[in-house]
C-alpha cells in the first residue's frame, strides 16, 4: 500500500486439552504449546509489527507455586524478542537443572511460559502510543485465583468515556481512560461479583473455604460476566481472554466488524484472527476451520469442555471489508479470490481510460500487497483480448494466412514490474525540504519497462492520503515518459474516518475529503460547508441513537467520477509531463468481490453503530474549527 494504514491487532488463543506429558511423549517436547503460539503470532504479524506480547496459565498448580507468567516487548521484533526471552529463560533453567530435561512435571512446577492455557497478541502502536504499557495483554491481578484477569483483544470502542464513567459511578477508580483498560475493569468488575456470590452459596452448602476453590472454578458462568460487561460496549471487536484457575474465552461483536476463527479437535482449541494462520500452523484445512459468529464467544472451561454461545444479539452482518482488501493474509482461500475479483471488476473502468487501446498500454503494480488484485485485473485483460481475438479469426474465415493468425495471436496484455520499493531506504531527516527529496526515493523504477507515450497502468490497494504519490511514485513513472499514468485502487474512495480498530481518524487527511472540499470551492458552495458544521454541533450533546452523520451531505453535490477527477489533479505535481488519471472501485463492485464483508463505513458513511456517527460529526467539527486532534 503506498499509503501505509495501521492496524490494530491480532489474537491468538491456544487451549491445550492433554496433559503436557501427552505433547512430550507425542511430539518430543513439553512446549508445544509456546512452539505453536510462536508460530501462531509470526503468522499473523501481518496484523501488528510495534508490540507483541504473550501470557500462559498453568493448570491445577499448589498454592505458592507461580501459575501466571507474561512477557510483553515494544522492541522492533516484537514476536522475535519476546520469544527470545522465553527461550533465554528455559534454557537458563535447563543448564542449571539438566534433570528437568525429560521430567515434564519438573518443567510445569519449575519453568515460566509453559502451561495449557495462552494467549498471543500482536499490535500497530496507534495513537502515537508505542511504550510498553500499551502492549496487551493486560494483566488484572487478585490472590484469589479465579478473579485474576489476562485480557488482550482486536478492537476500538467508540464510547470509552461513558464506559469510563459507568465504572466510577459502581465505584471503581481506573488508573486511565484507555479502551483497553476500561473494557478489563469492566469484565473483572462482573467477574469479582460472581466469584463473592458464588463463595457465599458454596459456603451455605456447607464446604469450607479450601474447597469451594474448585466448585468456584466449576460453576462460574462466563456467559453471565460477559452478557453483563459487554452490554453497552459500542465498537468493533474481538475480545480473548483467561481466568487465573484457567477457563478462557473470545468474544465477537454483535455486527461482526473485527474477525475470529477458531478450530476444535480432540487435542486443542484454538482461535486465531486469521483464518490460514490456524490452517497452516496445525496443517487442518479450509472447511475444518469455523468463523466465531458475530455476537458470540467461544468459552473453553477449566476442565476443557468448550462451547458457543450467544452474548449478545447479532445485528446486521457488517464484517470489515479492509480485511479482505488490505489486512488479512492473502493466502486465506476466500480472500485469495475476493482481490482476484476486485482487480476484475475495476477492467471496465480501465479500458475506458485508455480508450481500449491495450496494445500501448503497461500493466503493473505497485509491490507487492496488490499483486493479487493485479492478476485479476490481467486476467481479465486476457478475456477481452480473447473475445476480440475470436472476433477477427471469424470475421476473416478460413482464407486466413498464417501471418494474420500469428499477429492476431501475438497480441496479450503487457505485462511490467515497473515499481521497485526500496525497503531499506529510510526517511530520517525531519526537515520538510530535506525529508521530501528523500521521499521521492523511496521507489525506484525499472528503466526501459515502458515505451514513450504508452499509458501505464498502476494498481493499488487504496489511495488514502495520496501523499506518496504525489512525492514520490508519479515523479518518478513519469520518468519512463507514459502518456498517462492510470493509478487504479481496489479500494472505493476513502471518505469517512474509521473508528472500530484502523488508525484512520481526522477527515482531512483523506484525499477524497481534500477533493470535495476543493470542488466545494470551485462551485462556491462553502455556504454548504458551513451548514452541514452546525447541524453536527446542534447534535453534539445527543444520545448516541439519535445522531445523524451529515457529513454525507458534504460529498452529495458531486459524483464519485468528479472526486476522483479532482484527486488526479491535485495528486500531479506540477512538473510532471504525463496525464494522470485515477480509478476507484465502485462501491458496488466492492459488495459483489466481498459479498460476506459488507462493512463499507470508510467508504459510505453507513456506521454499523450508534457511536461511528458521533465520531465522524466530531471529526467534522474538529475539521471546520481547525483543531488537530482525533474525533474519538
Amino acid at each position: 500500500m503506498s499509503d501505509a494504514i495501521k492496524h490494530e491487532c491480532g489474537i491468538s488463543v491456544i487451549r491445550l486439552l492433554k496433559p503436557l506429558s501427552y505433547y512430550k511423549e507425542k511430539y518430543g517436547t513439553a512446549f508445544y504449546g509456546v512452539n505453536k503460539m510462536y508460530l501462531m503470532m509470526e503468522k499473523q504479524h501481518n496484523r501488528g509489527q510495534d508490540g507483541a506480547g504473550f501470557a500462559s496459565i498453568k493448570l491445577d498448580m499448589n498454592p505458592g507455586v507461580r501459575y501466571m507468567s507474561r512477557v510483553r516487548s515494544a522492541e522492533q521484533q516484537p514476536i522475535q524478542d519476546i520469544f527470545d526471552q522465553i527461550n533465554n529463560r528455559i534454557n537458563k533453567e535447563f543448564a542449571e537443572h539438566p534433570e528437568y530435561k525429560e521430567d515434564v512435571t519438573a518443567q510445569k512446577n519449575n519453568i515460566p511460559y509453559i502451561g495449557e492455557v495462552l494467549l498471543g497478541h500482536v499490535r500497530y502502536g496507534t495513537f502515537g502510543k508505542n511504550s510498553i504499557e500499551s502492549v496487551h495483554p493486560f494483566l488484572r491481578q487478585n490472590n484469589w485465583m479465579h478473579r485474576n484477569l489476562i485480557v488482550a483483544g482486536n478492537f476500538n470502542m467508540t464510547n470509552v468515556n461513558e464506559l469510563f464513567d459507568n465504572l466510577v459511578q459502581i465505584g471503581q477508580h481506573p488508573k486511565e481512560m484507555a479502551d483497553t483498560v476500561t473494557v478489563m475493569e469492566k469484565i473483572g468488575h462482573f467477574l469479582d461479583d460472581a466469584v463473592a456470590k458464588l463463595y457465599k452459596q458454596i459456603k451455605k452448602e456447607g464446604y469450607n473455604k479450601m474447597e469451594a476453590s474448585p466448585l468456584i472454578a466449576k460453576r462460574l458462568k462466563l456467559t453471565k460476566i460477559l452478557r453483563k460487561a459487554a452490554k453497552n460496549w459500542d465498537g468493533g471487536y474481538a475480545m480473548a481472554g483467561m481466568l487465573g484457575h484457567g477457563d478462557a474465552f473470545v468474544l465477537r461483536d454483535p455486527s461482526g466488524i473485527r474477525p475470529a476463527y477458531y478450530y476444535k479437535d480432540d487435542e486443542v482449541v484454538v482461535v486465531a484472527s486469521e483464518r490460514p494462520a490456524i490452517q497452516t500452523v496445525f496443517n487442518v484445512p479450509f472447511e475444518e476451520v469455523k468463523e466465531l459468529d458475530p455476537g458470540h464467544a467461544i468459552i473453553v472451561k477449566k476442565d476443557g469442555t468448550s462451547g458457543i454461545s450467544e452474548i449478545l444479539k447479532p445485528r446486521e452482518r457488517k464484517a470489515c471489508s479492509f480485511e479482505r482488501i488490505y489486512f488479512s493474509r492473502g493466502s486465506d482461500k476466500e480472500i485469495y479470490q475476493e482481490r482476484k475479483n476486485l482487480g476484475k471488476f475495476l477492467f471496465p473502468q480501465i479500458l475506458k481510460a485508455i480508450d481500449n487501446d491495450i496494445e500501448r498500454t503497461v500493466f503493473s503494480y505497485i509491490p507487492n500487497t496488490a499483486e493479487t488484485s493485479f492478476f485479476g485485473m490481467v486476467k481479465e485483460a486476457q478475456n477481452y483480448l480473447n473475445k476480440k481475438k475470436e472476433e477477427q479469426i471469424l470475421s476473416i474465415g478460413s482464407n486466413i494466412t498464417q501471418k494474420e493468425l500469428h499477429d492476431i495471436l501475438g497480441v496479450r496484455p503487457r505485462i511490467e514490474k515497473v515499481a521497485i520499493k526500496d525497503a531499506k531506504l529510510r526517511t530520517f531527516i525531519t526537515q520538510d525540504s530535506s525529508r521530501d527529496d528523500l521521499v521521492a526515493h523511496v521507489y525506484d523504477i525499472s528503466y526501459g519497462s515502458v515505451n514513450k507515450d504508452d499509458n501505464l497502468v498502476i494498481i493499488d490497494d487504496s489511495i488514502v492520503r495520496g501523499t506518496t504519490l504525489k512525492k514520490s511514485i508519479l515523479r518518478i513513472l513519469d520518468r519512463l515518459s507514459p502518456k498517462k499514468i492510470i493509478v487504479v485502487s481496489s479500494a472505493p474512495q476513502i471518505r469517512y474516518p474509521d473508528c472500530y480498530g484502523i488508525d484512520m481518524a481526522k477527515l482531512e487527511d483523506f484525499i477524497a475529503f481534500k477533493a470535495a472540499l476543493a470542488l466545494h470551492k470551485d462551485y462556491d458552495t462553502m455556504d454548504q460547508v458551513e451548514a452541514i458544521y452546525k447541524k453536527c454541533v446542534a447534535q453534539v450533546n445527543s444520545k448516541d441513537n439519535e445522531i445523524i452523520n451529515y457529513v454525507k451531505e458534504f460529498y452529495a453535490p458531486f459524483t464519485a467520477h468528479q472526486i476522483s477527477d479532482k484527486i488526479g489533479e491535485l495528486l500531479s505535481p506540477p512538473e510532471i509531463k504525463a496525464e494522470v488519471k485515477i480509478i476507484y472501485q465502485t462501491i458496488e463492485s466492492l459488495h459483489k468481490a466481498c459479498p460476506q464483508n459488507l462493512g463499507d463505513w470508510y467508504f459510505t458513511g453507513n456506521y454499523p453503530t450508534n457511536g461511528g456517527n458521533k465520531v465522524v460529526n466530531k471529526a467534522f467539527i474538529n475539521f471546520y474549527e481547525g483543531k488537530n486532534e482525533r474525533a474519538y
